[in-house]
């Protein structure tokens, strides 16, 4: 069985993503697929008061939140999945989490940017792609 990554940000890119992946899944049932939040780590500042404990709550809540509207295509239509969220810089967990899920994808949504602004700063799809050694489709 192939298990497909899809790493969910919320923005509309992200879910054209999840329903490109949800079509995939429909047409070739065998086919697992993970959704990954990334998240900001927290500031030093905002740790200060917290305990483990907590700081691991505030995470799995707002990755919760952010995922909620790919869960609802994915439930909606029927398809099951895991979910899972990741806390560091998106590119580099997203890499991780394809190595030791084992999988053989990713489907992601793009921003669009332009070249200008790409060659400049990059991007998490541009450099997903230089990270992973599995196939990468982006949705723009």
């Amino acid at each position: 069985m192939k298990k497909i990554l899809v790493p969910f940000d919320g923005s509309h890119n992200a879910l054209r993503a999840v329903r490109y992946a949800a079509t995939a899944v429909q047409e070739k049932p065998t086919l697992e697929l993970e959704l990954l939040h990334v998240l900001d780590p927290m500031s030093l500042r905002s740790h200060a008061t917290l305990t483990n404990e907590e700081i691991h709550d505030l995470y799995a809540s707002e990755a919760d939140r952010v995922l909620q509207p790919a869960r609802q295509i994915l439930d909606q239509a029927g398809i099951p999945y895991q979910a899972r969220y990741r806390v560091g810089a998106a590119a580099s967990e997203i890499a991780t989490q394809v190595h030791e899920a084992g999988c053989d994808g990713v489907v992601m949504g793009t921003r669009g940017m332009g070249p200008i602004a790409n060659v400049m700063i990059g991007s998490v799809a541009t450099r997903v792609v230089h990270l992973v050694e599995v196939p990468v489709i982006l949705i723009k």
